[in-house]
């Protein structure tokens, strides 16, 4: 049996622009009666203290702690007050962190969260007992450690990460593109992306001679698919100018795409740091909802 989507981690660090990533989030919660776990933490002083080089007095570096966490804890109180007249406005049932687990098969509910900055980890942790993470999107986000958390959530949970796209999209999951390129990460992301492609109205599994490893072909994957009474249909694209990014979104705006699932960082993070890489672009450049697995 498919397992379904039941509770939904949400880090809203760094951003109380929420109309998104809420959008997105409330599709899902209603597509698969699921519960919202909004989460927000706020600046670790240690940071501080270690960013302060040397020459910084005691009473300097003790200023720009208060700073940090005056500025943390303004953000935490637009961030909640922009969830809470987002759950208000669309009728979702608000209860507490602690009563989660007692509200499972009661219909769509939230819960906001609200960790200090050493419990950090945790936001980790929580992932790793979460069905999925959904992130916001990190274009317009002006707070470094959105990537940090992605990032961490994505190598450390073991679960799907979704990152919503900057803008409210007019559908999600409607017509699903699936990069594939035969590894293991790549493999993830399809067992991962399988609750809405059971749902969606048109899936396209999209490959490229440059993209793809050692592993089965795309052909495979869409009797994989079929498999489990999904009906797909697959396509070559060419990378353009040597960029395999743009040519996979180019692919997936023309099949009308609007979820892209793929693997990631199947070589290392640091080189796709250094020299650009799949992964990097459809992080900086994508425009639609994205399922990413590590």
């Amino acid at each position: 049996m498919l397992i379904d989507i039941k509770n939904i981690l949400l880090p809203l660090n760094g951003t109380y622009e929420l109309d998104a990533v809420m959008s997105v989030a409330l599709d899902f919660a209603r597509r698969f009666d699921a519960h919202l776990s909004a989460v927000v933490v706020g600046s670790d002083p240690s940071e501080v203290a270690t960013l302060a080089g040397e020459g910084i007095s005691a009473s300097m570096v003790n200023e720009m702690i208060d700073t940090a966490m005056t500025e943390s804890h303004r953000r935490a109180i637009k961030i909640r007050k922009a969830f809470d007249a987002f759950v208000h406005e669309h009728g979702i049932r608000r209860i507490e962190p602690s009563k989660i687990g007692s509200s499972a098969g009661e219909g769509v509910s939230a819960s906001l969260d609200v960790l200090n900055g050493t419990e950090h980890d945790s936001l980790t942790w929580r992932s790793r007992l979460a069905d999925m993470t959904l992130v916001p999107n990190l274009a317009k986000d002006g707070d470094p450690r959105a990537s940090e958390t992605l990032h961490a959530i994505l190598f450390d949970s073991g679960r799907p990460l979704l990152i919503a796209p900057p803008s409210p999209p007019k559908s999600v999951g409607r017509r699903i593109a699936i990069a594939w390129n035969g590894t293991p990460e790549a493999s993830l992301a399809l067992r991962c992306i399988l609750p809405w492609a059971h749902k969606a109205e048109a899936v396209q599994v999209l490959t490229c001679q440059d993209y793809q490893r050692r592993g089965p072909g795309a052909d495979e994957v869409v009797t994989y698919l079929r498999m489990h009474g999904i009906s797909a249909t697959s396509r070559e694209f060419e990378a353009v100018n040597r960029d395999i990014g743009v040519g996979l979104l180019n692919a997936a705006t023309e099949f009308n795409a609007d979820m892209l699932g793929m693997g990631a960082y199947s070589h290392s993070r640091l080189r796709q740091m250094i020299l650009g890489g799949v992964t990097r672009h459809i992080l900086e450049h994508a425009q639609i909802t994205v399922l990413m697995s590590r």
